[in-house]
């Protein structure tokens, strides 16, 4: 179910699975967090240069992945300043939970 028109909606991918799937690439701490600090401001091209001369398979994918979702990755610093929405998907992930548990109480439909 989607809320509004593909043109009155911004999805925006989720910082936590971000920054989740950078960190399965490994390899040095610096580059990592070089990375980070880079899609914190949505910075994918400039992302994508720090992995481009590794050729380990999980650097590709993950270039990969930025290659895909690169409509959804926006400017996290700015949103979360600004306060102009949630950049993580916890909150809605919480509230399916309870609504689920609700549910499964005995007569409840």
């Amino acid at each position: 179910m989607s809320i509004g028109t593909k043109e009155q909606r911004r999805e925006i991918l989720d910082w936590f699975h971000l920054k989740e799937n950078l960190y399965k690439v490994g390899g040095s701490i610096k580059r990592l967090r070089k990375a980070e600090a880079l899609l914190w401001e949505g910075k994918i091209s400039e992302t994508q240069k720090v992995f481009g001369n590794i050729s380990r398979s999980q650097a590709q994918k993950f270039c990969a992945y930025l290659e895909k979702h690169k409509q959804r990755i926006v400017d996290y610093n700015y949103y979360f300043s600004e306060n102009i929405c949630s950049i993580g998907s916890g909150a809605v992930e919480s509230a399916i939970k309870q609504i689920d548990r609700r549910i499964k109480i005995s007569g409840a439909q």
